[in-house]
């Protein structure tokens, strides 16, 4: 079994609304030390087009753009046993303990990005009292990937919270 990583703190503000749930940092996320950091991962580029905004690279730019929209992001696999980047191989995983975010932050839906991170999830808080959608993931190795659901399942979330776009 390979070693045992450890992954990202949570990004979040107090402002924060909706909390974005992935599975286990990329090889790539890791060398930028930031979420979603494989370019061709569709993330950035949906996020930000729901917003009407272009994409930015910068991680600083990103970590402003996020505390703006009121988005927090975290993986549910905190530590983990992990070959390369596929969530396949998860192994060992040390869930998140969402209490950090939502004990500080007004979080009122939760995304999760793609069925590892829903089954990790469901695994520890199949009774949040939050709503939660699992989506497909923004993955270049998902060939289901729907920016549609996305972009519905954000505005849902956010006209939940009352902020609009």
């Amino acid at each position: 079994m390979p070693d045992i990583i450890q992954g990202f703190e949570p990004f979040f503000t107090p402002e924060s609304e909706v909390l974005i749930l992935g599975s286990f940092p990329s090889v790539k996320s890791r060398a930028v030390q930031f979420y979603y950091g494989n370019r061709q991962n569709r993330f950035w580029k949906m996020l930000y087009s729901f917003f009407g905004e272009e994409p930015r690279e910068d991680v600083e730019e990103k970590k402003a753009f996020l505390a703006r929209r009121r988005i927090a992001l975290w993986d549910m696999a905190v530590r983990c046993s992990v070959e390369g980047s596929a969530d396949a191989t998860i192994r060992a995983a040390e869930l998140a303990d969402l209490s950090l975010v939502l004990s500080r932050a007004p979080v009122r839906s939760i995304l999760l990005n793609g069925k590892t991170a829903y089954g990790l999830f469901c695994r520890r808080y199949r009774n949040c009292p939050l709503p939660y959608t699992c989506l497909p993931s923004t993955s270049p190795a998902n060939p289901r990937y729907d920016e549609a659901a996305w972009h519905a399942a954000l505005a849902a979330a956010f006209a939940a919270g009352g902020q609009a776009r």
